[in-house]
């Protein structure tokens, strides 16, 4: 039985994650549950799973939840903050945990259960963004398994000679014959509107992705691409890569989720429903295969599958990551910072579409030569892009 930690579990990574576990009983049991705010879904968890402990990290929801299992009598621990969410991922009676909690607040309790040796599905971009170097040189010191969850990283990952599979973190791309990575992305909402235009478009449109159904925010990164920046420096991570080992390209369908390409010409390809349980429960059963619940392909019903090369000026924000990559990891930390903060901004409103790239920009040329040695620095870089990202929010 393989007890499994969600953190983020209200999410949508963490609500497919749940439907996964709920198919396979006999094999996962959720032994904790990390969440925001929403201590209404959080309840629902609690009454099917009655997993062992439940973590909220805002007070007032964490206040209401605990009364709500009171009254209904269940046996489920419910606590509070940052620590616990550490405590949990930490429990001697976890093997795994899905990472799954969007943001830097992702980062604590993924490190901490990489130093107790679990094995992390990992769908948090920000581990690999803020500190990829600390990340994968902590996997190997503690003998933690990482599998990759974001649909192109684990297409990828499938795409991979098994030996490569069991080596994430430490692949060696060049030794396995492989000549090119291959990260498609959707284009987003306004893969064809008037680039003159894009200053104009609003939340409710960005965040009406035209194949996933996902969160805002993670909806708006893919709306500008940044999403596919951030998944171009997750994969020099993930796959050992070099800049020149990856090549991104627009696939409007998302029927392909990702390709490798070999030495001798060969092309693999994932394909499948835009449906995230296909990864989550390929990284949950590796090296086997389970029911994930997602409906075949049906390729007579397919359109054309067409490909295009990203417009880096109706992409500005892709460009920006990859560039990033090639600085420092101080960089793409701070491009990330100030890209959580931009997307927020424009969600509420308070500033356009085009400018979540100006902000970014500006942030990321303060922290060029930042120091990105330590966890502690990359902290503290966060937290100063993220200040800064602010301060250009309040001068457009």
């Amino acid at each position: 039985m393989n007890n499994v930690v969600v953190l983020g579990a209200t999410g949508s990574i963490g609500t497919s994650t749940l439907d996964v576990i709920a198919r396979h009983k006999d094999s996962y049991t959720l032994y904790g549950a990390t969440a925001h705010s929403n201590y209404f879904k959080m309840a629902q968890i609690i009454r099917e799973f009655a997993p062992v402990v439940v973590v909220m990290t805002e007070k007032n929801a964490c206040e209401e939840l605990r009364a709500i299992v009171k009254s209904e009598g269940h046996k489920t621990q419910v606590l509070f903050g940052q620590e616990a969410l550490c405590a949990v991922a930490t429990s001697e009676e976890v093997d795994s945990v899905m990472s799954a909690i969007v943001g830097s607040a992702g980062l604590k309790p993924t490190l901490a259960a990489i130093s107790q040796g679990k094995t992390i599905y990992l769908a948090n971009k920000e581990s690999l963004v803020m500190t990829g170097r600390i990340f994968v040189d902590s996997a190997r010191r503690y003998k933690a398994k990482l599998l990759p969850v974001d649909s192109e990283h684990n297409a990828i990952f499938q795409c991979l000679p098994e030996e490569e599979q069991a080596l994430i973190g430490r692949c060696d791309l060049p030794k396995a014959s492989i000549s090119k990575i291959i990260l498609t992305g959707s284009g987003g909402p306004f893969r064809e509107l008037d680039i003159v235009k894009l200053k104009d478009v609003t939340p409710s449109q960005a965040v009406a992705h035209p194949n996933w159904a996902m969160g805002k925010k993670i909806s708006v990164d893919s709306a500008t691409m940044m999403n596919k920046g951030l998944e171009f420096i997750e994969a020099r991570w993930l796959f050992n890569a070099k800049t020149d080992d990856i090549e991104v390209i627009i696939h409007p369908q998302s029927v392909i989720h990702s390709m490798v390409q070999y030495c001798d010409g060969s092309v693999l390809a994932q394909l499948g429903e835009p449906d995230m349980r296909t990864p989550i429960a390929r990284a949950m059963a590796w090296p086997k295969r389970i029911t994930s619940g997602v409906k075949p392909l049906d390729f007579t019903m397919l359109s054309a599958l067409t490909f295009m090369k990203p417009d880096f000026a109706r992409y500005p924000c892709l460009k920006l990551a990859i560039e990033a990559s090639n600085v420092s990891q101080a960089m793409t930390t701070a491009v990330n910072a100030a890209n959580e903060v931009a997307v927020g901004a424009f969600l509420q409103g308070d500033i356009a579409f085009t400018d979540i790239y100006t902000v970014c920009a500006r942030v990321a040329e303060k922290f060029v030569l930042a120091s990105d040695d330590d966890l502690d620095a990359i902290l503290e870089v966060d937290l100063k892009a993220r200040m800064q990202a602010y301060s250009e929010i309040a001068v457009l």
